[in-house]
């Protein structure tokens, strides 16, 4: 009697060692954010420097995210493998996690040495986009196309769980003191980089005839761009609204939008099963529907719970399939381009966000409320445009 196997269409075990290395990658953002005002102002600059320094490296990271994709993508035809860039960006920014508050424990702040540290914070912040997009890309390698968004979802699980707790930390990661805490957020990724390379074989090098048949399309990163600024400012608003209609109803509590962020984290794998089930393209565009409908209504009619949940729901369905809809649309030749177009769009969106908003807090919740539908609007129009199911 023939026994049918299992088939396997989700390597996990190299899922989860990437879903580590993006929590290793938010820890890292998570400390970086806490300290920088401090380390600023201890090197005699003011905290608000902190702001203008994010938005060089938003900006930067426009252009440099789609850069390490394609090159990432380059070196894949070459050489087979994704981790030249992978491993150099990983080691350039542990290096330089370590140094920056060496810099300001060891460097007397003299006139001389005080541009240091803040050059030094954005090419931290550069070297990070030269692993982020070609790591998140090797999850093409690890899933059928139609399984992405199950597989991605547990990537977004563990990010979005310690991403969450960046509001209640920064007390306790500053009392930690910076050496200890920078060197084991550093550490961590090199560890897990190290894990994740060895559970990775690598592709054979790809012909130059058959790299040839697929060009770069144009057209499809425009739409990815388009669908990552348009997420990348209505999720900053989403959230910024939400907040603002938690505090005048339970008071201030910063403990509130942890546990938004953490129910949003669990959310990614059913919303991942969902979208495997009625099309990553579809999901999305649910979610949009769902969660501008549930923040009109809470801007309207108040802040039931139900509402949140339904908001928590969406914007689930929304999150988990960025980049499944990013690989979908591109070649597998492309696919690292794919993932730094998204990104580019997305730190587009946070760069001007901090440019024309730099006080968030005096946007009243129904501005909020409009820009993020008009924001998620936007990237629904890509995702219809692209014509995915």
């Amino acid at each position: 009697m023939n026994i049918a196997k299992p088939q396997f269409n989700i390597l996990w075990v190299q899922v989860w060692t990437l879903a580590a290395l993006q929590g290793a990658i938010t820890l890292c953002w998570v400390i970086y954010n806490a300290y920088v005002p401090q380390l600023l102002t201890q090197f005699g600059f003011p905290a608000s420097l902190a702001l203008v320094v994010l938005i060089i490296e938003n900006a930067l990271a426009v252009i440099l995210e789609p850069l390490m994709g394609g090159l990432s993508d380059k070196a894949k035809e070459r050489i087979g493998s994704r981790f030249l860039l992978i491993s150099a960006g990983v080691i350039m920014s542990a290096t330089l996690f370590i140094a920056i508050p060496s810099i300001v424990t060891f460097v007397p702040p003299t006139e001389v040495w005080r541009s240091l540290l803040p050059f030094t914070l954005i090419a931290w912040a550069i070297a990070m986009t030269i692993f982020r997009s070609p790591a998140i890309a090797l999850l093409i390698k690890y899933s059928l196309p139609a399984e992405l968004p199950l597989a991605f979802s547990v990537v977004t699980l563990t990010g979005g769980i310690i991403g969450a707790f960046r509001g209640v930390v920064n007390q306790f990661i500053l009392g930690l003191g910076a050496i200890w805490t920078f060197a084991i957020a550093s550490f961590v990724l090199l560890a897990v980089t190290a894990a994740l390379r060895i559970v990775t074989p690598p592709d054979k090098p790809v012909d130059e005839h058959h790299a040839a048949i697929n060009p770069i399309p144009w057209s499809e990163l425009s739409l990815i761009l388009g669908a990552g600024f348009g997420i990348g400012w209505g999720s900053r608003l989403l959230m910024d609204v939400v907040s603002k209609n938690l505090q005048a109803q339970f008071g201030q509590n910063a403990w509130l939008m942890v546990a938004v962020g953490i129910a949003i984290a669990f959310a990614s794998p059913p919303a991942g099963w969902v979208a495997t089930k009625i099309g990553n393209s579809r999901a999305i565009l649910i979610g949009i529907g769902l969660t501008i409908i549930s923040l009109m209504l809470i801007v309207f009619a108040g802040l039931p719970v139900v509402f949140v949940l339904l908001i928590i729901a969406g914007f689930s369905l929304i999150i988990n399939g960025t980049i499944p809809f990013a690989l979908g649309l591109m070649p597998q030749r492309w696919s690292g381009l794919g993932i730094g177009m998204y990104f580019g769009g997305f730190s587009l969106a946070m760069s001007l966000f901090g440019v024309f908003l730099p006080q968030p807090q005096s946007i009243t919740p129904l501005i909020g409320a409009v820009g993020t539908t008009l924001a998620f609007l936007l990237a629904g129009g890509c995702v219809m445009a692209s014509g995915e199911r």
